[in-house]
Parts: structure tokens; C-alpha cells; sequence
């Protein structure tokens, strides 16, 4: 089969720079709304009819004589969800479908008040209120009285209605655009719809990822506004706001007693434009006595090319409530299979089964963990998906088998775009099942990518998933063992001589919609098809693991992502941390950028400056293009090998704390690194930090990202907290900035007083070699003496966690002395073997008498125990306490 077949070559796409990409003035629904006329909208009050859901009203506009539905639902949880649809379209708006993991449950709301210009509703306890005003339209959603979010609050609603095609000699340049050589015509005609928001009283919003930015988003009144449009942007310029791999469409604000978010649940091209009032500008000129009077507030203008508005209000007022509010709307993290968590050894592309068994021995010979070899594109035959090239990987059983026996793992990519080839069955099966997507004419759609021509499947049809998903059975993908798992690449999509190198916004999808109005859920489809693949191979047992470089709200429910085609360069090793940190606040938890960077060739600092990095994030993986050099650990000379040895290490014996934190982000929605004023909400000096973060509740990672750094400025949040550097114990006092003095080993790590972190001790050369090993436990003392963590366990592979509640769930609590283990959690049995073999404890300011142990049920014994007195830090070894029983120290 393959010596008949022409050989592909793999090459980047020519980049003819970076104008391939649209800026918001060559799109011409930016164009219409940000330059078109004011619209007033008029609310008509006596419209009003509650319902089971909420309630809704008419909204008319004078000069469009547009007809619009409001429907307006307060959802259980402090969600307030605003709908609006034309009240007679000539056909059905699309609306997002299968993001929100169900209908949001709604609350019935009741009248309060009512006046000739506005009505007054509440629900539930009326802590919460919304006010709607007849002329122009206004609605305020209220907490207390006090008007904390307006929607329409500067007119800026827009809802192009739809229209029939008009004839031939009517075409009217609203109805045709044109983008360099490509036409777009718009079945419909324009149907772009907006709408703004003002945030009260806040002065700093986050979120919508993806874009290599900083954190704070940026005022955009002097520049691009940010765009959500999913696109292979291959080395992006660093602080653009063009739309990259990935949307969600969430933003957050902060300020120092609530935090809000706003979730705009749309799928089409989408802008957004952010002004801060008052401005940095405005704060210069403005007089001290007159600033302080101006009450700051955030402006944000939504503008989407298509659908419905479909905006939810967040209401906090937590940050802990906030993300749980957008977990219950949209999924919680998916519990990745604890391997997941382990480092990951990638390149585009290993090169046969040689190579890659000589990598794999590589790790072992230089005593470095790792859990899983991936591999790219060049292991097909010509780029067609679920095959093996012949010549390169003739037994890929063989060679999965080969790494099962060290408990170790395989990833093969799978794109979307399916290679035309009618004697290829595969291809046949899709062409024949009408899997693909069509062009305008109906016609199939033919794009090129890697394989050259190419038909791209329809993942949005609920069959054609299901035919990918069984694609991935054993007797169907030959070669493929339990132990292969899954990355989705190129799946914005990507399409080489396509506008903006995607697919054509006029392509139409199952159902007859058109390709803008879903672009964004396109790889979100494609990772949900390859989920549900995996998770029928295994008949539903074993979880899943797959990443993803496309996605969209929702994705999180599904597995990883990383930040994409990312640069060998100190900047974008800096920027790589507030993009994570994005990320995670909009509930994509498992994510993580290259190390090293994909294209060029990092100098032995840099890479290991990125390995120290990326230790300390969700998603751990090392890749690299092909044309750059070969650059495994072991390549740089026997210093550069033992640092990054010792930062994969530490990530490993660390697995307890990130597994416990994974844990948490699947049941409550906390993502495992987060931004400092998560969790010091009202440390304004917080706000604005993107280079330090927070690693659950305990750990403050401030990994160091300047090329010759001997020392970095470390701001220690909290001034009443106590930070212990966990590589010295040596304790600060948080509210104060230091110097740090750091060598190419150091990465400053500090542990929060008042925490418990659980370590593996030991080494292995995998995940499941470090499940077995005992445990230290760290007590890391606040200013009244006490401390508490939990532990999460499980067999870190299957669903029994979930369906057989066949997990261990401990808390670790430090008071008056005592440190007592007991479950945290009234579900859950889990027998294990784990030990708890030392134990440290940080902060002591006396030296103990006796140390005694008691365990459930037997005599009280001592306990050996060393004082390092210039570390105030108690150290008890030789304890060997099963995690899952109870019983407690007690320090006398």
C-alpha cells in the first residue's frame, strides 16, 4: 500500500507574515458597529411576563425598527443570565450548544417595584436584585442595593437582523466580503450582534485567553481590541491581541471585596474592547481631590459576528465561588490519569522505533523520571491519521509494549483534516458517511494541510463523531495498545491556503450552518470526539488523556491543552506564566506551554531556566521542531543534566500535592496555579502580578525567567503571613519585597505558614514508581502555631474514584502541638499502602521533651526526632504511619 504512494514532506506553511491575519478594521461587522449610528434601544415595560425561567420582555429600536426578545433568568448559585434573540427571525439564530453541561437552573424571580421608567425584580433572599429601564434600555444587576454591573449602560446594543438572499442584481456589499483573495458571501446577510457592559468600581479584569499577553488585560482605547477567534498563528508576536489556538470567552474583575464574571457564550468571531476609567491618563490630570471622588469602573464592549447574545453574569463574590459558579456552568477540570502529571518527552518527530527506544533508555541511563514519548506527523504513512509509515514504526505494538513494561506511555497525534486519497479506506468511510464539511456550493470542502489536499471532518454532527470516536477502537486503529493516548493538533482548524489560514467562514456544517457561527467550538468538537473515543476503547474504565491545541469554554471537561508553536526565547519563557495563569482563571486548568520553546535552539540557561518553570505548572512537556537541534537533558554537559534532573525530580516527588490539587480543581473548580490575589483577594499589591504565582493554597512559585540572574525581587504576599524557603526553611515575613539570591540550581519556592504539603520521598523512573514510595510531610507553621492540608489518593488510572468511591481523601492538622491525621471526607475508601515515613516541621521555636506517636487502636509510642535549631525546623524520621489510618503526633 505505502510503496505505491508519493512520499509527503512536512514543511512550516510559507509565512507571508503576519498581515494573513485580519486586524479588527479589515472585519467588516467591527467596522458596522464601531462606526455605524448610535442606536437607542427602548425597553417596553409592559411586555413583562415571568415565567418558570425568569422573565422576559420586548425590546424595540426606532430608526431599524428592530424587534428583539429579552429573556432574563437569575440561575441558582448568584448567576444572572441575560438572552437576547430577534422576536421573529426568518429563521433560527444559532446558539451554543453542548458548552453549558446542562440548562442552568433557574430561580423564580418577583416584582419589588415598579415605576413609569424602570421595574424593580428580585429572587430568593432579594440580596440580589436586577432593575430594567424603559428609555433608553438599561439593566443593573444590584447585590445590597448597590448597582455592581450595567448591561447597555453607553447604548452599545446591535443585533443585525436576518435576512432572504436578495437577487442577483441586488447583491449588496453587506452581503459579500473580501478578505485578500478570499470572498466570503453571507447566507443570511449580516447578522452581527453586541453589546457593552460597565463593571462598578473595578479597575482590573483577566481572562479571555488565549493571547501572549500579561495578565491584567489591557485598556484598548488607543490600539486592537481583543480578539476570540480561534487561529494557527505560528509564533505569535508576543502582546498582540489576535485571536490564537484557543477562546474562552470569560472575563474576570477583582477588586478588593467582590470578584465578577462575565461569560459571553458565543462561537463566532468575536472582539472585545476594555476602557478603564479613570485612566492612567486621566489620573495624571486629574486633581488628587476631584480623582478620588471619580469612582473607577471598567467598561467592556462585546461585538460577535453572528448567533445570539447569550451573556451570564458571575456574581462571586469570592474568587472561590466564582470559580465554581463557571465549573457549574460550563464542567469541572477532568481528573487526568495520574501519568498525565509526570514529564512528557516530545519532538516533531522521533525519527523510527530506534530512536525512540534510545530516547526511553536515555532517561534511564541518566536517572531522570519520565512517563510518556510522544510522537508527531512523520509517523503516519503520508500524514493519514491511525496508520503507521511502514519503513519508520513496522511494529507499534511492539514498541508500546516495550514501554508498558516500564510503566510507561505512548502519544500519537491526530488531526482533523483527512488526506483526499479514494484508495484509502479511512477517507472512503468519511467521504461515503458524509463526515466532512461542504463548501458553499455543497459540495465537500478541500483545503491543504500537511498531507496536501485534504477534507476536514464535521465534527459538530453528533455521527460523525461517533464514527472518529470508533475509529480509535483496538481492532480498528492497527497498531494501537491501551497504553497510546491522543493529541489533537492543527484543530482551530488550520487550513494552509484557507482565509486566515482556517476554514472559509461560508463552509456549511451538519445542519446547515455556516462555519462562522461555530469556528470557535471546531476543536472543541474534535478533542470531545477523541475523549469519547478513548474512554469507548477502554468500555469506560480507564480515563482518558488527551491534549488539545484548539479550544474553547468547556474544553476543560475533556483533558489538556498547551499554549502552542511557542519561540526558544527568554520572552516568551516569561510570558508563558500569566498565559497559564489566564488560562486557569477561565477554568482550562491542565495547561502548559513547550519547554524550550518549539522553534530555535535555547541556550543550556534558558532550558534550564524553562525546565525549572515548567515544573511548577499543570502540564509538563518538552517539544520541539524538527528542524532545530536534537536537545534530549543528557545533550548539555553534565551540569546542565543534573539541574534539569533535579527540577524533573523535585516536579515528582511533588505528584502528592499536584494530584490532591487536581482533585480539588475537578470537585470544586480551583485551579491548581493561580494567580496571587486568589488567594489574597485584598492585597492590592496582588492585582498586577504575573510573574509569581500561587501552586494550590501553600506554595509560591517564582521561578526565574532573566538570562544571568544572581538575584530576583520576590514581593512576599500577606503581611501577616509567614513564608518558609523550602530548600533553607529559613522563614519571612510576608508584605515585603526581597532580594533573592538565586545560582542556576536555585528556584525560590516558598512554602505559606499555617500549610501541610505531602512529598513522595525517594526516586523512580515513573509515576507509578513514585506512587509506591513513602511520604514526607512538611508542617509549615503560622504565626499561632498551626497548620492543615489535605491528601487526595486514589488508584490514579480508572473511574473507581467516581464510581465505586474508591478514593482516600486526609487532612493533615497542626494545633496546641498535636498533628493529627483524619479524613477530610465522610466518602470515600481507598485501601493503600501509602506511608508516611517523616515528618518535618517548620517554625518551632522550642525544642520538644518527647515526641510520642499514637495510632488508632494501639499503645502510644516514642518517636525519634532532630532539632535543627539554626532552621527552627523539627524533623521526625522512621515513622512509617499508613496514610489512610488515624493517629497523631503529639510534641511535647
Amino acid at each position: 500500500m505505502a510503496g505505491e504512494r508519493e512520499p509527503v514532506f512536512s514543511v512550516i506553511p510559507e509565512d507571508e507574515g503576519k498581515e494573513k491575519f485580519k486586524k479588527s478594521e479589515n472585519v467588516a461587522f467591527y467596522r458596522r458597529q464601531t462606526q455605524g449610528p448610535n442606536l437607542k434601544h427602548r425597553l417596553l415595560l409592559d411586555t413583562l411576563v415571568l415565567t418558570e425561567k425568569g422573565v422576559t420582555f420586548d425590546i424595540t429600536e426606532d430608526n431599524t425598527k428592530t424587534r428583539l426578545v429579552l429573556s432574563l433568568s437569575p440561575c441558582k448559585n448568584d448567576i444572572v443570565r441575560i438572552v437576547i434573540d430577534e422576536a421573529q427571525p426568518i429563521k433560527a439564530r444559532y446558539r451554543v450548544p453542548d458548552v453549558l453541561t446542562g440548562e442552568p437552573q433557574s430561580e423564580q424571580l418577583r416584582v419589588e417595584s415598579q415605576t413609569k421608567d424602570s421595574v424593580t425584580l428580585s429572587w430568593s433572599s432579594g440580596h440580589y436584585q436586577v432593575r430594567v429601564w424603559h428609555f433608553p434600555f438599561r439593566l443593573e444587576v444590584l447585590c445590597d442595593q448597590e448597582v455592581m454591573v450595567t448591561f447597555n449602560s453607553k447604548d452599545k446594543l446591535w443585533f443585525e437582523s436576518l435576512q432572504n438572499p436578495p437577487s442577483e442584481d441586488e447583491t449588496s456589499s453587506l452581503w459579500k466580503e473580501m478578505f485578500r483573495k478570499f470572498v466570503d458571501i453571507k447566507a443570511n446577510g449580516p447578522s452581527s450582534l453586541g453589546a457593552d457592559l460597565c463593571l462598578h468600581g473595578f479597575q482590573h479584569v483577566y481572562g479571555l485567553p488565549e493571547h501572549p499577553d500579561r495578565l491584567q488585560l489591557r485598556d484598548t482605547s488607543n490600539g486592537e481590541p481583543y480578539r476570540l477567534y480561534n487561529l494557527d498563528v505560528f509564533a505569535a508576536d508576543l502582546y498582540c491581541r489576535l485571536g490564537l489556538y484557543g477562546s474562552v470567552p470569560l472575563l474576570v474583575a477583582h477588586k478588593p471585596d467582590r470578584t465578577v464574571g462575565v461569560f459571553w457564550l458565543n462561537a463566532s468571531d468575536t472582539f472585545v474592547n476594555i476602557q478603564y476609567t479613570p485612566t492612567d491618563h486621566q489620573g495624571d490630570q486629574t486633581p488628587p481631590v476631584k480623582r478620588r471622588r471619580l469612582r473607577p469602573q471598567t467598561d467592556v464592549r462585546w461585538l460577535s459576528e453572528s448567533g445570539v447574545i447569550d451573556c451570564m453574569i458571575l456574581l462571586g463574590p469570592r474568587p472561590q465561588q466564582l470559580f465554581k459558579q463557571y465549573a457549574q456552568l460550563t464542567g469541572y477540570q477532568a481528573l487526568p490519569p495520574l501519568f498525565s502529571l509526570g514529564y512528557h518527552q516530545c519532538r516533531w518527530n522521533y525519527n523510527d522505533e530506534a530512536d525512540v527506544k534510545a530516547v526511553d533508555a536515555g532517561f534511564d541511563r541518566h536517572k531522570i523520571p519520565y512517563d510518556v514519548i510522544w510522537l508527531d506527523i512523520e509517523h503516519t504513512d503520508g500524514k493519514r491519521y491511525f496508520t503507521w509509515d511502514p519503513a519508520l514504526f513496522p511494529k507499534p505494538a511492539c514498541l508500546q509494549h516495550h514501554l508498558e513494561k516500564k510503566k510507561r506511555k505512548m502519544v500519537v497525534i491526530s488531526d482533523p483534516h483527512i488526506k483526499v486519497d479514494p484508495d484509502w479506506s479511512l477517507y472512503r468511510e468519511a467521504r461515503d458517511g458524509g463526515h466532512f464539511v461542504k463548501d458553499r456550493e455543497g459540495q465537500i470542502y478541500r483545503g491543504t494541510c500537511w498531507p496536501g489536499e485534504s477534507s476536514y471532518l464535521d465534527f459538530s454532527r453528533p455521527a460523525t463523531r461517533a464514527w472518529y470516536s470508533r475509529s480509535f477502537s483496538l481492532d480498528k486503529y492497527k497498531g494501537s495498545t491501551a497504553s497510546l493516548f491522543v493529541w489533537n493538533d492543527m484543530n482551530e482548524p488550520s487550513v494552509f491556503n484557507g482565509p486566515e489560514q482556517t476554514m472559509p467562514k461560508d463552509a456549511v456544517h451538519h445542519g446547515g450552518w455556516e462555519h462562522r457561527d461555530l469556528h470557535n467550538l471546531y476543536g472543541f468538537y474534535q478533542h470531545m470526539a477523541t475523549v469519547d473515543g478513548l474512554m469507548t476503547r477502554s468500555g469506560g474504565s480507564e480515563r482518558p488523556f488527551i491534549l488539545s491545541r484548539s479550544f474553547f469554554a468547556g474544553s476543560q471537561r475533556l483533558g489538556a491543552v498547551w499554549t502552542g508553536d511557542n519561540i526558544a526565547s527568554w520572552e516568551y519563557l516569561k510570558i508563558s506564566v500569566p498565559m497559564i495563569l489566564s488560562l486557569s482563571l477561565a477554568g482550562i486548568a491542565f495547561c502548559g506551554a513547550d519547554v524550550g520553546g518549539f522553534v530555535k535552539d535555547p541556550d543550556p540557561e534558558l532550558l534550564v531556566r524553562w525546565y525549572q518553570a515548567a515544573a511548577l505548572q499543570p502540564f509538563f512537556r518538552g517539544h520541539s521542531a524538527k528542524d532545530t537541534k536534537r536537545r534530549e537533558p543528557w545533550l548539555f554537559g553534565e551540569e546542565v543534566t543534573a539541574a534539569i534532573r533535579t527540577a524533573i525530580q523535585q516536579r515528582y516527588c511533588l505528584l502528592p500535592y499536584w494530584y490532591t490539587l487536581f482533585h480539588y480543581a475537578h470537585t470544586s473548580g480551583m485551579p491548581p496555579v493561580r494567580p496571587l490575589w486568589v488567594e489574597f483577594p485584598k492585597d492590592e499589591g496582588t492585582f498586577t502580578e504575573d510573574n509569581h504565582y500561587m501552586i494550590g493554597g501553600a506554595l509560591f512559585g517564582c521561578p526565574v525567567t532573566e538570562p544571568g540572574a544572581q538575584a530576583i525581587n520576590v514581593s512576599l504576599p500577606g503581611s501577616a503571613e509567614i513564608w518558609y524557603d523550602i530548600c533553607s526553611a529559613k522563614a519571612y515575613r510576608g508584605g515585603k519585597s526581597l532580594s533573592f539570591p538565586v545560582n542556576l540550581d536555585t528556584v525560590p519556592v516558598f512554602q505559606r505558614g499555617g500549610s501541610v504539603v505531602c512529598r513522595s520521598m525517594g526516586s523512580g523512573t515513573c509515576t507509578a514508581d513514585y506512587q509506591k514510595l513513602p511520604l514526607s510531610v512538611t508542617v509549615a507553621l503560622n504565626s499561632q502555631g498551626c497548620a492543615d492540608g489535605e491528601l487526595y489518593l486514589d488508584d490514579g488510572h480508572s473511574f473507581r474514584y467516581r464510581d465505586r468511591k474508591a478514593f482516600c481523601l486526609r487532612r493533615f492538622s497542626m494545633l496546641s502541638g498535636r498533628l493529627l491525621c483524619r479524613p477530610a471526607s465522610e466518602e470515600g475508601g481507598f485501601d493503600c499502602e501509602t506511608v508516611v515515613q517523616s515528618v518535618n516541621i517548620l517554625g518551632v521555636k522550642n525544642k520538644p521533651s518527647t515526641v510520642t506517636v499514637h495510632v488508632s487502636g494501639a499503645e502510644a509510642i516514642s518517636a525519634s526526632f532532630e532539632v535543627l535549631e539554626a532552621r527552627s525546623m523539627l524533623t521526625l524520621n522512621n515513622l512509617n504511619l499508613r496514610v489512610g489510618m488515624d493517629w497523631e503526633i503529639r510534641i511535647n
